[in-house]
C-alpha cells in the first residue's frame, strides 16, 4: 500500500494504564479497520522498557534515557503520518519538551494531538506548547472549547487547527439502550485519584437514602498509578472513611479492577446515571464523558467546559463543583421524574453519529489527506 495510507503513533500504549494509551490503542484499531486496510505502528512512550510490547510497537521512547528522540522520529517517519499524542507529564524534560525535538526530526507530515490546553500555563509550559504547534504540520483539539482555548491564549496558526472529537466504541453505541424497568444504579468510572471530585458524589448519597429502589453508586478503576506510586491508596480510603461518617457505605461499591472494553461497556450500560464530579473547571477533554453520552447514559457533571460544551442540547445535567446537594437534586430527578431521563437519551442520540471512533478515524483520513496534498515545511 502507499505509505502515505499508512499512520505512526508516538503515545503510551497498553499494557500501560492511561487515558491516552486508551486513546491511540482505540484510534489506531479504527484506522487499521478501514476499508484500506491501513497500516498502523507505535512508538510507545514509556519510563522503561518492561519486555511486554504488544506486536504493533515498532519502537520505544524511553524517558528514562537520554537521546532517544532522534531514534523515535526515524521509525515514525517510515510511516506516511506521524499522530502525536501530547500531555505534558508524559515525555521527559521539563514539561515534556523532549517532544519538541521528535517532531522537529520528522520526515513526514504530523499531527499534534492535544490532550491539555491550560487556561493559565506557566510561561515555559505555553513555551512548550507554542514550539510544539509549530513544529507540527497540524494540530488537532478535540472540543470547541479548547480550540477558543488555544488560539485566545497562545501564538498558534489558526490555519493548523482542527476540532476532532474524542471516539467512542461502536459497541457500546449499538448496546446502549435502557435497561427495561429502570433502577438506581449511578455509576463513575476511571483512574482514581483526587482532583476525580468522587467525595462529592458520596456525600450526596446522603441525600438519596430515601429512594427505591435503594441508589447503588458504583466507583469503577484502579488508582492512577503515578497516584499509587506516590500516595498509595490514600484517596481511595478516605472516600471509604467518609461513606462510613454518613452512613452511606451500603450504597458505595468500589470495583478497583482496570476494567477491559468489554467489561467496561456491560458496566456502563447497566447503569441509570453516571455521574462525573470533576474538581476542575478547565478540563476540555474527558473521554468518559464521550462514552457515557455514547452509550446513552443520562449524565450529571459539573461544570468543566467538555461537559458545558456536550451536555448543553440535554444529555445531561450540569451542576456546581463541589456541590453534593447539586449533585443528589439532579440524581433524584433523572431517577424519579418521568421523562427526564427519556428526554436525556434522546439528545444524546442526535450526538453519536459524529462520536463513534469509525466516525473519528475518517476525519484523520481527511486531515491526513490534505496534509499530502500540502508541501511539507521544516520547522527549525
Amino acid at each position: 500500500m502507499p505509505i502515505s495510507e499508512s499512520y505512526g503513533f508516538l503515545s503510551t500504549y497498553p499494557p500501560t494504564q492511561c487515558g491516552l494509551a486508551t486513546f491511540s490503542a482505540s484510534l489506531m484499531a479504527a484506522l487499521a479497520g478501514g476499508t484500506s486496510g491501513t497500516d498502523v505502528g507505535v512508538v510507545r512512550v514509556a519510563e522503561r522498557a518492561d519486555g511486554l510490547n504488544p506486536p504493533v510497537v515498532v519502537a520505544d521512547l524511553l524517558t528514562s534515557e537520554v537521546g532517544g528522540e532522534a531514534a523515535a522520529a526515524e521509525a515514525l517517519s517510515s510511516f506516511g503520518v506521524a499522530v502525536v499524542q501530547h500531555e505534558y507529564g508524559i515525555y521527559s524534560g521539563r514539561d515534556g519538551e523532549s517532544v519538541i525535538e521528535v517532531i522537529r526530526r520528522l520526515r513526514v507530515p504530523s499531527i499534534v494531538v492535544l490532550h491539555t490546553v491550560l487556561t493559565d500555563p506557566t510561561l515555559h509550559q505555553r513555551k512548550v506548547l507554542e514550539h510544539v504547534a509549530r513544529a507540527a504540520s497540524a494540530v488537532v483539539v478535540m472540543t470547541e472549547t479548547a480550540h477558543d482555548r488555544l488560539l485566545d491564549g497562545y501564538k498558534v496558526d489558526p490555519n493548523k487547527v482542527s476540532v476532532i472529537p474524542h471516539g467512542a466504541p461502536t459497541e457500546w453505541v449499538r448496546g446502549g439502550h435502557a435497561r427495561p424497568g429502570g433502577g438506581s444504579a449511578v455509576l463513575t468510572w476511571g483512574l482514581l485519584g483526587p482532583g476525580k471530585g468522587i467525595e462529592w458524589a458520596v456525600e450526596a448519597l446522603a441525600g438519596l437514602r430515601d429512594i427505591q429502589p435503594q441508589v447503588r453508586y458504583t466507583v469503577a478503576g484502579e488508582t492512577h498509578p503515578h497516584v499509587l506510586e506516590r500516595h498509595g491508596e490514600a484517596y481511595r480510603t478516605m472516600l471509604e472513611d467518609r461513606a462510613k461518617t454518613l452512613g452511606v457505605s451500603h450504597m458505595l461499591r468500589f470495583d478497583n479492577r482496570y476494567l477491559g472494553q468489554e467489561a467496561l461497556g456491560a458496566l456502563v450500560r447497566a447503569a441509570d446515571v453516571v455521574v462525573l464530579p470533576y474538581d476542575s473547571p478547565d478540563q476540555v477533554t474527558s473521554g468518559v464523558l464521550i462514552e457515557a453520552v455514547s452509550a446513552r447514559r443520562p449524565v450529571v457533571a459539573t461544570g468543566f467546559s467538555h461537559a458545558v460544551e456536550l451536555l448543553s442540547g440535554g444529555a445531561g445535567a450540569i451542576v456546581e463543583h463541589r456541590d453534593p446537594r447539586g449533585i443528589a437534586t439532579a440524581v433524584r430527578r433523572i431517577l424519579t421524574e418521568p421523562g427526564v431521563a427519556p428526554s436525556m437519551r434522546a439528545a444524546a442520540e442526535g450526538l453519536i453519529p459524529d462520536l463513534t471512533w469509525a466516525a473519528v478515524a475518517e476525519r484523520y483520513r481527511e486531515l491526513a489527506g490534505r496534509l499530502h496534498q500540502a508541501p511539507l515545511s521544516v520547522v527549525a
